[in-house]
């Protein structure tokens, strides 16, 4: 994401360094079956979306709804989250929504204990299980007090790091079930940012699909607005609008005279129930 723990250069040296893309073969959805009776309707947006590492101002944001981007991603805590937040209130919140963008939350939980760069907040094999539950329930007050509802997803930030290093792997495996389990109970629904070249292929191909996100948002800055065709794992996996592609980084834009550094994302996934 823009700038909000790696620098551009920093981010691709860990994104190189944590391993190629591998194809996986075809899997299943990673979504957990739900009731229908007990969960609102995934409200959905597909197109092109925008993550900034600062929510913009209202007028900016009203600046910008020009129909080239319909949907904005915003960082709605973490103790990992690298960048103030002064316009994201639940007034903001309802004032974009109602003058027509989707919003995308991101939460910036506890990141692997062999992740390189430093952190505020890691997890140990040990904590990993305790320290996701109480992430997510960070993440549910967070989203909660900025009036995204029950049935809104929820995107757990993960930067990269060595999934050939099994311990560190499994506890981040650990980690991300205990958050996106907990999240689930609260009615929210998991979804998950990772590399495609190691924390989003950690998710994609673990054989173990119980209690994994079933929303997977994966950064491949090749710049190609889509969802499918450079999607590297199988293509039965994480179908039924459950996917977003950060396809670009660190592109500084203008529109109606205020000018944003954003990151570029094709979204066809959930975004949150607002208003």
């Amino acid at each position: 994401m823009s700038r909000h723990r790696l620098s551009k250069k920093g981010r691709y040296i860990a994104w190189a360094t944590a391993g190629a893309v591998v194809a996986a073969g075809a899997g299943v959805a990673a979504q957990t079956s739900m009731a229908a009776t007990a969960w609102p309707a995934q409200k959905t947006y597909t197109g092109r979306a925008f993550d900034a590492c600062t929510a913009p101002s209202l007028a900016a944001m009203k600046a910008w709804r020009t129909g080239f981007y319909g949907a904005a991603a915003v960082y709605i805590g973490g103790r990992n989250r690298g960048c103030a937040q002064p316009n994201l209130t639940a007034s903001w919140v309802k004032s974009v929504n109602s003058s027509g963008w989707k919003l995308i939350p991101i939460y910036v939980g506890a990141q692997p204990p062999c992740q390189k760069s430093a952190s505020p907040e890691k997890f140990t094999a040990s904590t990993a299980v305790s320290l996701g539950a109480a992430n997510a329930k960070d993440a549910v007050a967070k989203a909660s007090a900025l009036g995204m509802k029950a049935g809104s997803p929820v995107y757990l930030d993960m930067e990269p790091y060595d999934i050939t290093d099994k311990a560190c792997n499994d506890a981040v495996l650990a980690y991300v079930r205990s958050f996106t389990k907990t999240l689930r109970a609260k009615t929210y629904r998991g979804g998950f940012y990772g590399f495609s070249s190691s924390s989003a292929k950690a998710i994609a191909t673990a054989t173990d699909r119980t209690d994994l996100p079933g929303n997977l948002w994966y950064a491949m800055w090749d710049k190609k607005n889509t969802t499918t065709t450079d999607w590297p794992w199988g293509a039965k996996q994480f179908t039924g609008h459950s996917r977003g592609h950060q396809y670009m980084v660190n592109s500084k834009e203008s529109r109606g005279g205020y000018t944003i550094t954003v990151d570029r994302d094709a979204w066809d996934a959930p975004v949150a129930i607002v208003g």
